[in-house]
């Protein structure tokens, strides 16, 4: 895993990073729908990756993270100082729950790849556990605080698991937060639907859907997928 990765635009250095510069990051950072926002939250932000991706592609002035995990939070901190967006990328060092607590703002946008798997699956590694699993920020957490941060015309953003899909609607849908995008991704085209890409807001409305399909084969793309990542990603026109 290297320790450096490049995109076209930012370099993401992670060698302090519990979870690395993924799939699902680059995906949800790409395929958000912007709505012009202004300010911009990233729950959880790891290497501040989705923040960056929100940066090259928005104009918002005010682009906030929060990261619980001390080695993160550092990295994130060098990651946005290091970005041709510096001076629109802040990061907090605190747990969701305080960010709550303590902010007053209101944001336009909220994107958040947030920790999913299960308690049997704990690694061993504490800083990786930390943030990739559930109980360090239960959805029903998640989705609350989010309702309150998120401006009445605001869009919130998350990928999940596909089979957490209906839960997460179901519990959004409790704080008054409503699927209005959903993209299901799959590996290739006979495996099965891996992750979802969910866009909410507070319009009830039929949400769009569809699906990205990311491989042919190994290593050679489908051109939706190509067309999604290919601002980011090096050698990926």
């Amino acid at each position: 895993m290297k320790d450096v990765f490049q995109f076209k635009q930012f370099t993401v250095a992670q060698n302090q990073c519990a979870m690395k510069v993924g799939t699902d990051g680059v995906l949800l950072g790409a395929w958000t729908p912007l709505n012009n926002p202004n300010s911009i939250l990233d729950i959880g932000t790891g290497t501040g990756l989705i923040a960056l991706q929100l940066a090259q592609r928005s104009d918002a002035e005010l682009i906030d993270a929060i990261e619980i995990e001390d080695k993160a939070y550092e990295q994130c901190v060098e990651n946005f100082e290091n970005s041709p967006w510096s001076d629109r990328l802040f990061c907090y060092h605190a747990s969701f729950e305080e960010f709550v607590e303590e902010i007053d703002d209101r944001y336009d946008l909220i994107v958040s790849n947030p920790p999913f798997f299960s308690e049997t699956q704990k690694s061993g590694n504490e800083s990786r556990d930390k943030a990739r699993f559930l109980e360090a920020l239960p959805f029903e957490e998640l989705i609350s605080g989010v309702s309150q941060l998120l401006e009445q015309n605001g869009i919130f953003s998350v990928i999940i698991p596909r089979k957490e899909e209906a839960h997460f609607i179901a519990i959004a849908s409790n704080y008054k937060l409503f699927p209005n995008n959903i993209c299901r991704v799959k590996g290739n085209e006979k495996s099965e639907e891996k992750r979802s890409l969910i866009a909410f807001a507070r319009t009830n409305t039929t949400p769009k859907t569809d699906t990205v399909i990311i491989e042919t084969s190994r290593h050679k793309y489908t051109k939706d997928y190509i067309n999604l990542v290919r601002d980011f990603y090096l050698k990926m026109d």
